[in-house]
């Protein structure tokens, strides 16, 4: 061989090794840089889990402080002489013992209460604290029946409480322990994790950074989680706020990323003579195998390049050798055909129902946004129905989720069946949620397509061995008009809807009234919290009598608005939104301590008065209400027994289980319960069965009409005999002569309201009209 061509050889070997290493070298440098950032990462980690850890010992810390806290006030609350000198009234004695407790254990403050949790002795550092704090301090403790933080003058002291018995509870022992700069050095000596403590109105009152690293902390901003301290190093943060008695106090857990990265450092050195060896090994290796395995893989990267644009009829090279480049070939076959079968998938699940085959909200939205900004030539209306069905979770709790799926095909394919207009479009955003899209129709047309869906629907629906009767909640909203994009359209339907199901409407168009986010309505809430707290609501009764004998015996709660600017506001007008927005949760409340604490004054000397107070739906789905109603009950010291608590029967139907749950609650604790509106809902004899009720309140829509239309004398007549079968009592409302009277005491009907006996009066006219009305009886008998 020609020593030329050898030279050549040669010098294309070294240039082909030269750019191996140099590839390598990069990659090197790359494994480095991403070594360094693995490490920087699992120094975070490690960092944060620390400081979690730090949260946990400081926490622990806290428990320990909080127990011999504990132990040392259960050794003075049960000391014979202590409580003799509380049984005497002997302060000194009192004042003594507490001081000489809390020096004992180090405790800042030392405090005795009374049983209602009232200041009855101190030691000299509690003096200068308003004793209101104290008793809330207490009171806390006892409701919640475990230690408090508090801040007291500033400072922040963890509190716990023990009664006194002798036997029973005569005061009790309230201590605070200082949360100090020694609790602090202990967590950082356990823990390694600094920590500072910062109450709400003071700088840093503890804290185990040095001088330059709290001054870092000061400067930053209030949330900050990293704070930088030096070139190469940050501290990590974890703040906890804690709500305390007085104000707030902040604890910041803080660690150092340079402190958790140092064991690291020496690591990187070896990485660098592994490196070294490698290249060198590298670049042997590359002389053999560079030319060989370059050029298929290049070619299956250029596959990969395609496949990431979503080129998925790409031919992948090399499948036919038969070595390790052939093997890897075969295996891009093999992902890029799995790539293209997931991706058709993914878009089948992205724009369709799996269970129905309609489209699904994502698909249904696209459609109406296209059919929108499709218009802008020559704009024409554009329809959105949405469709809930019915009691759909009765369905599924009582027949199963297989039936449930089989009966929403079915209501699919009804909906399908009157929606047949090319264009058109019907979907399934959800559950039991569908929606239709009407290109060309206005809301005539869309209110004669729900007459249409309605219709069909009243032919039950045979699945199996099982039938079901469907109805469905319907809500109408138009484009332009209601909304100018897909969103606010579709967001307005579904309002309307649900409206419609919480009315019990069948089908409701959309209307500035019904929608609780418009102007209008954001200034009734805004009202509404006013008339709360500044005495603008007042409360009226309306009298219940006996229908046999006259006799009042009981009075309906009603609520008006006295509005500054626009007098006595009926409830009408904003009842149905305090529903809507749960702002009636409030007033049910304000109606139930209205009514306590004017009990005692309403009763009359030979026979009590019952007040009846109506709970809306979402009363009856807060399993906290019982509890509520009892804490006024003690405040205004009455019992369950003064009170009727009135439902509809729709109220109760939105989550039986729930509303039985809480009916069983408030009916345990001893109130009456009273099915109002009887006769106009769509509840059975057996679920009212179930439901703990003592009392059916009729219709005013039967009462009104019974001495002039036989069927509703015969609805009364049934409802009073089923409801003494049942072991209840009766109510009609809506007397409004005394014929009426007359006939509901012919049919045994237990209590009678309406006009003819009194419209509804303010609370303050009651007893005068309760004299009046008892005088006219006597006269008469």
């Amino acid at each position: 061989m020609p020593r030329s061509a050898l030279l050549r050889r040669r010098s294309l070997a070294i240039r082909i090794t030269l750019a191996m290493v140099g590839l390598l070298l990069l990659v090197q440098l790359a494994s480095q840089e991403v070594v360094r950032a693995t490490v920087t990462h699992q120094a975070r980690s490690w960092t944060t889990s620390e400081l979690q850890v730090g949260e946990r010992v400081w926490q622990r810390l806290l428990d320990q402080n909080a127990l011999r806290l504990k132990e040392a006030t259960a050794v003075l609350s049960s000391d014979f002489g202590f409580r003799s000198a509380i049984a005497s009234g002997d302060r000194p004695t009192i004042e003594s013992a507490l001081d000489n407790s809390k020096e004992r254990i180090g405790a800042g403050v030392a405090i005795l209460l009374d049983p209602a949790f009232r200041v009855i002795g101190s030691n000299a550092a509690s003096e200068s604290v308003d004793r209101e704090v104290y008793r809330k301090l207490g009171d806390a403790i006892s409701r919640l029946n475990r230690g408090q933080i508090a801040l007291i003058n500033d400072h922040a002291y963890q509190f716990v409480m023990t009664p006194v018995r002798a036997p029973t509870v005569i005061g009790w022992v309230l201590m605070g322990f200082p949360i100090s700069q020694e609790l602090a050095n202990d967590l950082h000596r356990l823990s390694g994790v600094h920590v500072t403590v910062q109450t709400s109105r003071s700088d840093f009152r503890v804290s185990t950074l040095p001088p330059a690293w709290l001054r870092e902390l000061q400067n930053a901003a209030p949330n900050a989680t990293e704070i930088p301290v030096a070139e190469n190093d940050t501290l990590l943060t974890r703040r906890v706020r804690l709500e305390a008695q007085g104000g707030q106090i902040e604890v910041v857990f803080l660690h150092s990323i340079a402190d958790a990265t140092a064991p690291f450092r020496q690591l990187r050195w070896l990485l660098g003579l592994i490196t070294v060896g490698g290249v060198l090994l590298f670049a042997l290796g590359s002389l053999i195998v560079a030319r060989r395995i370059t050029r298929p893989l290049n070619d299956l990267m250029q596959v990969t390049e395609a496949l990431e644009q979503g080129q998925f009829q790409v031919v992948v090279p090399a499948t036919g050798r038969q070595d390790e480049l052939g093997q890897l070939a075969r295996g891009f076959e093999q992902m890029r055909d799995g790539l293209a079968r997931q991706r058709r998938e993914i878009l089948q699940l992205a724009y369709w129902d799996r269970l129905t085959g309609l489209p699904n909200r994502e698909q249904f939205r696209n459609t109406l946004k296209a059919t929108i900004e499709g218009t802008d030539d020559r704009p024409h209306p554009v329809v959105v129905i949405t469709l809930n069905v019915d009691r759909f979770k009765h369905v599924n709790n009582a027949l199963g989720y297989a039936f449930g799926d089989a009966l929403l095909k079915a209501v699919a394919q009804r909906l399908q069946q009157q929606v047949y207009r090319k264009g058109d479009l019907v979907a399934r955003l959800g559950g039991d949620e569908f929606a239709i899209l009407l290109t060309r129709a206005d809301a005539g047309g869309g209110l004669i397509l729900t007459e249409r869906i309605s219709q069909s629907f009243e032919a039950p629906l045979a699945l199996g061995e099982q039938t079901v009767d469907l109805s469905a909640s319907m809500g109408i909203a138009c484009w332009p008009q209601d909304g100018d994009d897909a969103d606010t359209v579709m967001s307005r339907s579904q309002m309307a809807m649900h409206v419609a199901k919480t009315r019990t409407a069948g089908v409701m168009p959309y209307s500035p009234a019904i929608d609780s986010s418009s102007s209008q309505n954001l200034s009734l809430l805004s009202d509404l919290r006013h008339a709360l707290q500044g005495d603008e609501l007042r409360l009226y009764l309306q009298p219940k009598i006996t229908a046999a004998t006259g006799q009042v015996v009981a009075a309906e709660a009603l609520l008006r608005w006295q509005h500054p600017r626009r007098g006595l506001v009926p409830p009408m007008e904003f009842v149905p939104f305090a529903e809507q927005t749960g702002f009636i949760r409030q007033l049910t409340l304000w109606i139930f301590e209205a009514a306590a604490r004017h009990w005692q004054m309403l009763q009359s000397g030979d026979q009590a008065l019952r007040i009846a107070i109506n709970l809306s739906t979402r009363d009856l789905l807060d399993l906290e209400f019982p509890e509520r109603l009892v804490v006024l009950m003690e405040r205004h010291g009455v019992g369950p027994s003064g009170f009727c608590l009135e439902v509809t029967e729709s109220a109760t139907m939105d989550d039986p289980a729930r509303a039985e749950e809480t009916l069983n609650r408030l009916a345990q604790l001893g109130f009456k319960l009273s099915i109002d509106d009887f006769g106009t809902g769509y509840s059975s004899l057996a679920y009212l069965k179930r439901l703990p009720v003592h009392e059916l309140k009729i219709d005013r829509s039967f009462v009104m009409s019974m001495t002039r239309v036989e069927s509703d004398a015969q609805i009364v007549r049934s409802t009073v005999d089923l409801a003494h079968n049942l072991g209840l009592t009766v109510v009609a409302e809506g007397v409004e002569d005394e014929t009426i009277l007359r006939k509901l005491a012919e049919l045994g009907c237990d209590e009678a309201q309406g006009y003819y006996i009194s419209k509804p009066l303010p609370i303050s006219e009651f007893p005068s009209w309760r004299e009046s009305w008892s005088t006219r009886q006597n006269t008469r008998s």
